[in-house]
């Protein structure tokens, strides 16, 4: 029986359980008598209670999860800025080598993504993030001792297979903590730990650049050897630092005490009744197959991931060969279009939060990408195709936090149903 066939105490349908007692004595809002049939309290949430249990869980999960989700990144930010040192001609990766480097890693991180995201729930958060952080960084770290392009298309596709879960796995779990109405800045936070991470990594991959022949290595072996071993250690601390689903929040190190977690389970029940984990099968993974909503967020996050990858990839070689900037000049002005996405993708989301609406906050960040690449792709002035990454990478980086609650709004995160014959959504 998996983690999620467990039945779990606090979701028990007979007695109340000590932890449900034991909150009721706590918050003094609800007694023995107010379960419903799921078995989870019927508590009138107290105000400063939820307001110290959401920033507990923004304090941990978030945060570790904005470090994970850099990883998506990463790679794009090491493989980016090596593109514009030795590595080319060190590799061979000579006319579409370099894409096809790119095009192979997409390919094995969307073959593994379901397994991996079903994978969250099986073995549970902190166990599997723990290890495909660890298997990703060995790999990174395996690149720097690489000796041509085939070894190199070899690595790719253990990383893509490595980090193919990070992203759909962790909004799974975050959609899990939050009601509806609190989730795309909680997404927000996750894309700008991503953003940051990502930009800071850049100027680390400048100064490491600068370590070229040292030791007999080059410089673009150095960012893959200490990234990597970077994400060792994260993977190992993962295991610690990363929290439970809501209804095994108990296995976590250090996290919620009892009362806390029954809070979390009403909040979650409250919003859209899905608590109660249900047995898997897959069938009631394939039936999605037959809704149309699907395939229109596949279609919008393939549209938004065209961006993502032109200009995480492509970026510093754009602003070497298109711009004029040097090696280290285009490694270095990477950097600031994703420190200044932290801004739009907050205040986009705080937005869309507090007025409750999804769409036009999405509309929105579409046509200030479409203004971004437009001053980027045609504008004569350097300085104004430069000012087009930034309104280009906030736009696409936002986008990502909104569609995410857009998608997770759509669809219970926990069993198959479609919550929104149910209970009114954002627009």
């Amino acid at each position: 029986m998996t983690a999620a066939e467990t039945p779990v105490p606090l979701l028990a349908p007979a007695e109340p359980p000590k932890a449900v007692q034991e909150a009721s004595r706590a918050l003094r809002t609800f007694g023995t008598g107010q379960l419903r049939e799921s078995g989870v309290a019927d508590i009138e949430i107290d105000d400063a209670a939820e307001r110290r249990l959401r920033l507990k869980v923004d304090l941990r999960l978030c945060t570790i999860a904005g470090i994970l989700c850099s990883l998506n990144l990463l790679d794009s930010g090491i493989i980016s800025s090596a593109a514009v040192t030795s590595l080319p001609d060190d590799l061979g990766l000579t006319g579409n080598r370099f894409s096809i480097a790119i095009f192979i890693f997409t390919i094995s991180s969307i073959a593994f993504q379901l397994p991996s995201t079903l994978a969250v729930r099986t073995f549970g958060p902190r166990l599997w993030f723990s290890f495909i952080t660890f298997a990703f960084g060995v790999i990174t770290l395996s690149t720097a001792f690489i000796q041509t392009w085939q070894q190199m298309i070899a690595l790719r596709v253990l990383l893509g297979a490595s980090m193919s879960g990070i992203y759909p796995g962790l909004t799974y779990l975050i959609s899990t903590w939050y009601p509806r109405r609190e989730q795309q800045t909680r997404f927000a936070f996750l894309q700008m730990g991503e953003v940051i991470i990502l930009a800071t990594g850049g100027i680390v991959n400048f100064g490491l650049n600068q370590l070229n022949g040292s030791g007999g290595i080059t410089g673009w072996r150095y960012m893959f050897l200490v990234q990597g071993l970077i994400s060792i250690v994260i993977g190992l601390a993962t295991y610690f630092w990363m929290v439970d689903f809501p209804d095994n929040a108990q296995n976590s190190f250090w996290f919620l005490t009892p009362a806390e977690q029954e809070l979390a389970l009403a909040r979650i029940n409250a919003d859209r009744k899905d608590v109660e984990v249900q047995g898997f099968a897959w069938t009631k993974v394939f039936i999605h197959a037959g809704d149309p909503k699907i395939y229109g967020f596949a279609v919008m996050f393939f549209l938004l991931n065209i961006v993502s990858t032109s200009l995480s990839y492509f970026l510093p070689s754009i602003l070497q060969a298109g711009l004029g900037f040097s090696e280290n000049q285009a490694i270095l002005l990477n950097a600031p279009p994703y420190y200044y996405a932290v801004i739009p993708v907050l205040l986009s989301s705080i937005v869309g939060d507090k007025c409750r609406v999804r769409g036009p906050v999405i509309i929105f960040n579409c046509i200030t990408l479409i203004i971004g690449f437009s001053l980027l792709g045609f504008a004569k002035q350097d300085a104004v195709r430069y000012l087009g990454t930034f309104l280009a990478t906030g736009a696409y980086v936002s986008n990502w936090a909104a569609l995410s609650a857009y998608q997770v709004s759509r669809w219970s995160p926990l069993y198959p149903l479609d919550i929104s014959r149910e209970h009114k959504l954002p627009n």
